[in-house]
């Protein structure tokens, strides 16, 4: 089994990376495991290139292959904000604090204007090799109040038609099967099945 650095320092995002590349050739490690703990400032405009920024700085500092993503959640009547953000638009906030802010922000919008996705990029770098990026959407709408204590983050607001509830009711092999994360790691996942990977 090959070491894979996945570039973050969240249990539930490791396990489910875990979940998602099961079956793979590759042992996944988290930063903690390696010993690194530096912040990687994230610069970019697109959650495309903020995962390649964190997927090559990770690289470097591991001398691993190293998988990384940025996501986050777009609201079309805010503009797609929060965007990039979606993680410190609120604040230093808990995920149930953040969520009370975006509904105090939607209170006014009516069911039909809460479209929304979430959106995953993931850059795979590895040492002399070049980065490559893959992308992962999930569309949906905001509900009127959290539904659900699956998932973390936005899940318990975010409503998925196709499954009549939203991704913090969902069981995890559900939303393992449907979320931007996973659609994003089904494209990684083909990537780290090519020869010479």
């Amino acid at each position: 089994m090959r070491p894979l650095l996945v570039a973050t320092t969240s249990q539930h995002k490791l396990q489910e990376y875990r979940d998602l590349l099961a079956g793979l050739p590759f042992e996944l490690r988290s930063l903690h495991d390696v010993g690194i703990d530096q912040d990687v400032e994230e610069t970019g405009v697109t959650f495309q290139e903020n995962a390649r920024i964190k997927a090559e700085t990770y690289c470097e500092l591991s001398g691993l292959l190293t998988l990384a993503d940025d996501s986050g959640l777009e609201v079309d009547a805010l503009g797609g904000e929060p965007g990039i953000h979606s993680k410190r638009w609120a604040g230093d906030v808990d995920d149930d604090e953040r969520n009370r802010r975006l509904l105090a922000r939607l209170a006014d919008f009516p069911e039909e204007r809460r479209t929304a996705r979430y959106r995953c990029a993931i850059a795979i770098s590895g040492p002399g090799r070049q980065t490559l990026v893959v992308e992962g959407t999930c569309e949906g709408r905001l509900a009127f109040e959290p539904e659900g204590s699956n998932g973390f983050g936005y899940d318990p607001l975010f409503y998925v038609p196709e499954l009549g509830q939203t991704l913090g009711q969902a069981p995890a092999e559900v939303k393992n099967r449907l979320s931007h994360r996973s659609r994003a790691a089904h494209a990684a996942r083909q990537l780290l099945e090519a020869p010479g990977t």
